[in-house]
């Protein structure tokens, strides 16, 4: 292994993967703002249409878990071949679905393609890059990650508004078409393989607890806390998820190696990365509601305020790999988490007056922050595991980052709401209190005095969650000081598994 590191990376095989995950994690955010659209040409509900995001959602949260296994027991050039076929046979039947089932089980088949993307890119660049080069190289990788979710909005906001839904996996086809045909002539085989065998029941506990948690989380915003679909699908998923720890604990070859958080930086690196995810999108969905609903900006124009910070990630990331490689991720972390509790709370502040060119700023310097903090400090927690371990740390890192989103919007949705309740309650009271007892107010001031006081509260309760995202940025902040400098752990037999 250590003979293949000191050879020249395969750069065009990992441009290669590059631009498979880059067009499926890119598809992840297209659709979002087409449903509006698709419910009205194929006459669904809103209920209904939502599962074109979460079915794709958990899908992934299904399969990601899963992918350890499929990246230790096959060859990567299959493995990646058979997903970006899948990928693109299901853009392919999106775009020509003639109604709205044919379109979901596109975006299933679509979902289990991507699902291995980002796990078997992380794991090619950790067996192709040397450790004191890692950083430059997941740098790289960084722009996967963030850029593609960032830009999703604001292209699929622009088309949606200039053609139709079907443009948006036209467009994505002939790149999956071209990545399958370079991977197919191109790519070679480079990850270890084990002959492992698939354990069935850790797939359907795997399964149940992370399906369980995003589904009953991601449902949380909309449905409520006290639907039994909500906590049901969570007490599943938590019941599921103890059940699978202690099987894969009593297991020598797990399909899920959970024995890695005894490695100390990989377990600061993944508490972080939670804090970091959660706090993240803050941003992500109080912003448009803010944008959009109280300010009444168009959805293009939403998504076009995070294009900036998508592009100075972008260009950020590279550099900050290298600076990584140089000096550690220590130092990154504390300067770019400084930098996100700073912005984020700045956006506590926010009132009718904030200009739509501060929140452009201020989300490009939070995007500035960020991209000094994600790949360093989850580059650092992989660089402690044995080489074994890699297809388990980017199997957990990847399932984490979506647990933990779907935990944050849950949370930060939920505190937003209870306190555009209560400070409406009081807003109300106010102007009860101030109003002439004698006067008889019109129909019209009625409704007009309403609308104010449902968007002054809503703009508190915008305002007191990214308050609470600060505190928690903070506790991230806080956690990236315990940061050192790691180096990989030395192999260990499977008899001490």
């Amino acid at each position: 292994m250590v003979e293949k590191q000191e050879q020249k990376p395969p750069y065009g095989m990992i441009a290669i993967l590059f631009i498979g995950a880059f067009v499926a994690i890119l598809n992840e955010t297209l659709l979002n703002i087409a449903l509006p659209t698709i419910m009205v040409e194929f006459d669904v509900d809103a209920t209904s249409v939502q599962w074109l995001t979460n079915g794709y959602m958990l899908i992934n949260g299904i399969l990601i878990p899963a992918s350890a296994f499929f990246i230790q027991r096959f060859k990567n050039k299959s493995l990646f071949l058979t997903a970006m076929a899948l990928f693109t046979v299901g853009t392919l039947l999106a775009s020509l679905a003639p109604n709205f089932n044919v379109l979901l089980l596109a975006r299933l088949i679509q979902a289990a393609g991507s699902a291995v993307m980002m796990p078997l890119l992380m794991n090619v660049m950790l067996s192709a890059f040397p450790i004191e080069k890692r950083g430059a190289a997941m740098g790289i990788f960084g722009l996967v990650m963030v850029v593609a979710p960032a830009i999703g909005p604001t292209l699929s906001g622009w088309i949606i508004e200039h053609y139709s839904w079907r443009t948006l996996f036209n467009i994505v086809l002939p790149f999956a078409v071209l990545t399958l045909l370079l991977g197919i002539f191109k790519l070679k085989n480079l990850t270890p393989q084990r002959d492992i065998k698939l354990d069935v029941l850790s797939l359907i506990l795997s399964s149940l607890a992370f399906g369980g948690l995003l589904y009953g989380f991601s449902s949380a915003g909309d449905k409520g806390w006290d639907s039994p679909e909500v906590y049901g699908t969570i007490i599943v998923g938590v019941i599921s998820l103890v059940a699978l720890i202690l099987r894969q604990l009593r297991m020598d070859d797990p399909m899920l190696e959970f024995r890695i958080f005894k490695y100390p930086m990989f377990a600061l690196s993944s508490a972080i990365s939670i804090v970091i995810s959660i706090a993240m999108f803050s941003s992500m969905i109080l912003i448009p509601i803010y944008i959009q609903t109280i300010r009444g900006i168009s959805p293009f124009e939403s998504g076009l305020l995070m294009l900036p910070g998508a592009l100075v990630m972008g260009i950020m990331s590279p550099i900050t790999g290298k600076l990584f490689d140089k000096y550690g991720a220590r130092i990154l972390a504390v300067i770019g988490l400084t930098i996100v509790v700073a912005t984020t709370f700045y956006f506590t502040q926010l009132d009718m007056e904030t200009s739509y060119t501060t929140i452009m700023i201020l989300f490009a310097i939070r995007f500035f922050g960020m991209s000094m903090t994600m790949m360093p400090v989850m580059t650092n927690g992989l660089n402690q595991l044995p080489m074994k371990d890699n297809p388990h740390g980017t199997a957990l890192n990847n399932t984490l980052q979506q647990v933990s989103g779907a935990i944050g919007s849950a949370l930060l949705i939920t505190i937003m709401n209870n306190r555009t309740e209560s400070k409406a309650k009081e807003l109300a009271a106010d102007a009860m209190a101030k109003m002439d007892p004698s006067a008889v107010p019109n129909e019209q001031a009625a409704a007009q005095m309403q609308t104010e006081i449902m968007n002054q509260a809503m703009l508190n309760g915008i305002n007191f969650s990214f308050l609470v995202s600060a505190f928690i940025a903070l506790l991230a902040l806080v956690l990236a000081f315990f940061i050192k400098r790691a180096l990989p752990a030395k192999e260990e037999t499977r008899s001490e598994a």
